[in-house]
């Protein structure tokens, strides 16, 4: 992508004015995104992004400046510029880029673009046929691929050279549904860091009955009741909670500024013994795994809590320096347009030894909660509201009606320190997450959870 003596030029052109650390990344992506509309093909859509993104260490404070023109000229440009807007006292010399070398994990087969387009469109017709011949109440199917090929080189001035390429596939369907004057919507996704070739491993009935037919039991079904109560999370995408009110307090992006409720927790119960949470970059062809990250790291995997006690943040470069504590391979941006911050990857909830039926007959009224949606996190404090797509009523140790429209309000390290169950069938299930170093692959998942209370937001009475 640049040659060894570019890349040292540029790093020596980035310390020029002080800096005690230099790095470069350079990025070329290819995406593609095709999709159906009324049962025709609707959108055939690529792009190319091309760039590189240099960041410079004055002690604790970044600078950052991106640049698309990657001759050797435009790079050491950009280098310059990024130097002009600080001065420090550091002397540093760029060591010589020693490459680093290893194995991948990830099999992958051909890239987007040599794959048949006609293939790929067959499968989303199939998917479109098969959700509308589900239930005559379909009355449109949005089926969707989206591909992406990301190459992408780091390097910096204590000698890291880490290369990597990145394939990720993602298979979606959303589908909407009426019925007697009422209306439905569900959706569906699966992906994967891989290529193409998965599509022949998905069963194409099976994903488009799921979706529709969760749409199906909700169309006529209660708006949920409010209060607090226990609720059941169930496993797989039941795992945002953790992400997205416990996940974001553990990075050093937000730790480092004394803004988590997890600081200065490191060694403390802060959960059951049931609760262990994992941050897992090494798991083969899993959508937020990588090789290394984007700061030319190794991934590895990070216990988080172990045995309901913090054992670990996720840490990136910066992030390291500020606390002191060794970095994740965690440093991750969506893009050269990013620089990186510490971020998850695959973040679960490991499994335990309870079953969902003893769960439930444990329950004399609450929630059930068997699939989530979105919703809204202070990520300072941990305190969120999330919608639940689709849930039951417990009475009695049974599960009664299916309910919608129910919401989970809480804070995050309260619901972790509730979790009295922890279920023993794992589940993932891949996302994208907003932050700092903007929109990212990662995985959410865990088993089914019991927590002794939530408050659930519904329709009171």
């Amino acid at each position: 992508m640049v040659s060894p003596g570019v890349v040292f030029k540029v790093l020596e052109a980035g310390l020029g004015n002080g800096a005690d650390f230099a790095e470069i990344f350079v990025e070329d992506a290819y995406s593609s995104e095709l999709s159906m509309v009324d049962s025709r093909p609707g959108k055939a859509i690529v792009g190319r992004l091309r760039g590189a993104g240099i960041r410079l260490f004055y002690g604790h404070e970044v600078v950052y400046a991106t640049t698309s023109d990657l001759s050797e000229a435009g790079l050491i440009k950009a280098a310059r510029t990024a130097a002009s807007a600080l001065r420090g006292a550091g002397r540093a010399r760029p060591s010589e880029p020693r490459a680093r070398g290893f194995d991948s994990i990830h099999a992958y087969g051909k890239r987007p673009w040599e794959h048949d387009r006609g293939m790929k469109f067959r499968v989303l017709q199939a998917l479109d046929g098969a959700a509308r011949a589900r239930s005559s109440m379909v009355t449109q199917a949005a089926p969707a691929l989206l591909e992406k090929n990301q190459k992408i080189l780091v390097a910096n001035s204590l000698g890291t050279w880490a290369e990597d390429e990145r394939n990720y596939v993602t298979l979606r369907l959303a589908v909407t549904l009426e019925d007697g004057g009422e209306r439905e919507e569900a959706s569906k996704r699966t992906g994967d860091l891989g290529t193409a070739e998965v599509l022949g491993k998905i069963d194409i009935e099976a994903f488009a009955g799921e979706c529709v037919d969760q749409g199906v039991r909700l169309i006529h079904a209660d708006h949920a009741p409010a209060g607090e109560m226990p609720v059941i999370i169930d496993n797989g995408f039941g795992g945002v909670i953790f992400h997205e009110a416990c996940g974001h307090g553990l990075e050093t992006t937000s730790v480092a500024k004394n803004a988590s409720v997890f600081c200065g927790k490191l060694g403390e119960k802060i959960a059951e013994s049931c609760v262990t949470a994992i941050d897992d970059g090494t798991m083969a062809n899993t959508w937020g795994s990588l090789d290394v990250d984007d700061e030319g790291m190794a991934t590895r995997r990070t216990v988080l809590i172990e045995n309901g006690v913090l054992k670990s943040y996720i840490v990136d470069g910066m992030g390291a320096r500020q606390t002191g504590f060794a970095p994740t391979g965690s440093g991750r941006r969506q893009s050269y347009k990013f620089a990186p911050a510490s971020r998850m990857r695959n973040t679960f909830l490991a499994a335990g030894e309870d079953r969902l039926e003893d769960m439930i007959r444990d329950v004399d009224h609450g929630l059930y909660a068997k699939s989530m949606g979105g919703g809204s996190v202070n990520p300072a404090t941990g305190d969120y509201n999330f919608g639940v797509r689709e849930a039951y009523l417990i009475r009695n140790g049974r599960l009664e009606k299916p309910v919608k429209g129910a919401s989970l309000i809480g804070r995050g390290i309260d619901t972790l320190g509730r979790i009295v169950k922890v279920g023993d069938e794992l589940s993932l299930e891949p996302g994208m997450c907003g932050s700092v170093s903007g929109s990212i692959p990662t995985t959410v998942g865990q088993p089914a959870i019991l927590v002794s209370k939530i408050l659930v937001g519904g329709r009171a009475g």
